[in-house]
């Protein structure tokens, strides 16, 4: 018996498998929150699944998504990544990438870490809604507005309101599985 999923994730299997292992899922570790930051910058205007059949060549071309290493890289790194076929070459997104690193360790510097900052906005607990169909959840709501505001005037790049709504059902802020999905109750 097949189980009951989100309507965006079936009839692929690498959805599936981030569907059923790791979306909604709340993540306090700041590695891979900011793993998930570039990813979601990365697919703004694009779909999630291409940036997801990428997300291993984005994973080596960004050194393990190590933000202090993203931080320091150089003119001479932003040019080996605008020739990499494997990631979504895009000049502005690339130099957003390290631009946030650093901003992201500002964060770190006065919050302890990026997971306080960014968890303290839901008071520490996933916000759970209840829809019947993805179709129903919103791209992006008061509070994500809030957060993609702060995060801008601390000097983030590629963190429109509709980018965070994404991050924070990525990472567990918000469970958006539907009300049917298996993973509704689990996460």
């Amino acid at each position: 018996m097949s189980k009951s999923r989100c309507g965006w994730c079936v009839g692929d299997t690498l959805y599936e498998a981030y569907h059923d292992e790791e979306w909604g899922v709340p993540v306090f570790d700041d590695k891979t929150l900011f793993e998930f930051l570039i990813l979601e910058t990365f697919q703004a205007g694009l779909s999630w699944i291409t940036i997801l059949r990428k997300r291993e060549n984005f994973r080596k071309a960004f050194d393990n998504f190590d933000y202090k290493k993203i931080a320091a890289y150089k003119s001479s790194k932003e040019e080996e990544l605008l020739q990499n076929a494997g990631i979504i070459r895009n000049k502005l997104k690339i130099k957003a990438t390290i631009s946030n690193a650093q901003a992201f360790m500002e964060i770190q510097k006065e919050f302890g870490s990026f997971s306080k900052y960014i968890w303290a906005f839901v008071d520490g607990k996933p916000i759970k809604n209840s829809f019947e169909s993805f179709k129903d959840s919103p791209s992006n709501t008061e509070l994500s507005d809030k957060i993609s505001k702060d995060l801008k005037k601390r000097g983030f790049k590629f963190v429109g309101s509709t980018v965070i709504y994404a991050q924070m059902q990525a990472t567990g802020m918000v469970n958006d599985h539907e009300v049917s999905c298996f993973r509704y109750q689990e996460v």
